[in-house]
Order: C-alpha cells, then structure tokens, then sequence
C-alpha cells in the first residue's frame, strides 16, 4: 500500500502524462528517490518535496491535504454561513467559525478559505461597531460629520455588501473556484 503523499504523487505524475523518468529529470530528484516515494518506502521532505511540487505545478498543500475530500456544496453554506449576522449579532462570525473548526480538517482547501472569511469577518465587524459607535457619539454631541453623522445607512449598506460578497463567493465555491475574502489582518491561520 503506497503512502498517501506517495500515491498523491503517482496519481499527478500520471494525469499529466510524466513519467517517472521525467519527473525525476525536471525535479532534479534522483530517479531512485522518486520510485522509493511512490512505493510507499520514503516520503519526500523539505526539498525534495518542493522540487516535486514545482515539477507537478501544485501546492504543497495540496499533496498534505490527501486525506481531505473535495465538498463544494459545504464550502458554499460556510460561506452563506455569514448570512447569520443578519439574524443573531455577530452570526458573521459564530457560525463559520463553528463550521470551520468542526470541519477544517475534513475539507479539502477550507483551512485557507475559512481562515481568510474569519479573518475578514471579525475586521468588519470591529470597523462596522467603531463607525456605527463614533455615529451615536457625533450625534449624541450634535456634531456633524457627513461620512459618520450617516453611520447607520453606512454600516447598513457594507452590510448588504457583505452579505453580497457571501453570496457571490458561495456560488464560485459551489463551482469549484476556492475563491475566497481578502485576507486583511491574518489573526486565525
């Protein structure tokens, strides 16, 4: 029984029509090297393993996610999944992060996407609360702001955005694009 990296390997090698040959030619591996991988008796590290992946055109990632499935459909809810926000205050946040971390290591490539939706989630959050907060304060002091004295239909209208960008990246992961929110400060990883 091949190793999981090793069986990864073989499986990409052979779908691009490479032989083992001339994986090791391109990679600069030796060619012993990269039959002991594939035969379940070496798994490749550091290096060897970047050189791999350069010569195969994938992540690195992608040979450690093996034992991860593909599942679009549960990408598309994680991210319709911030829909909540609009039912139970900070919805956006609770929800994905309880699906992220119940599922994060069973789908493939939701490490990344959950992280980045997280991550960008608490940061709307927070600027949604501080803007909305300086509004009720600027009023309260009958201080006129144009941009803050309107702080409710603005945090209002990012809200609809949001909600907008769920949808929108809900429906490229439903067809398989791993496309995801901007990763503006990386907190979760």
């Amino acid at each position: 029984m091949m190793s999981p990296i090793g069986a990864k390997i073989k499986e990409i090698r052979l779908k691009k029509g490479m032989s083992q040959e001339e994986l090791a030619t391109e990679s600069q591996v030796s060619l012993r090297t990269i039959q002991r991988i594939e035969n379940n008796e070496n798994e490749p590290r550091g290096k060897t393993m970047k050189l791999i992946c350069e010569t195969l055109d994938i992540n690195i990632e992608e040979l450690l996610d093996y034992g991860k499935h593909e599942d679009h459909q549960f990408l598309m809810f994680f991210h319709l999944s911030v829909l909540a926000g609009i039912f139970i205050p900070v919805g956006n946040i609770i929800l994905p992060l309880i699906l992220w971390l119940t599922k994060k290591d069973k789908v493939q490539g939701l490490q990344k996407v959950g992280a980045r939706l997280l991550n960008f989630q608490i940061v709307f959050q927070a600027f949604g609360f501080v803007f909305f907060m300086s509004a009720v304060i600027l009023k309260i002091l009958h201080k006129e702001v144009f941009l803050i004295s309107n702080g409710l239909e603005i945090v209002l209208a990012l809200g609809v955005l949001n909600g907008i960008a769920a949808i929108i990246f809900a429906i490229l992961n439903f067809r398989g694009k791993q496309i995801t929110y901007p990763s503006i400060i990386p907190m979760i990883k």
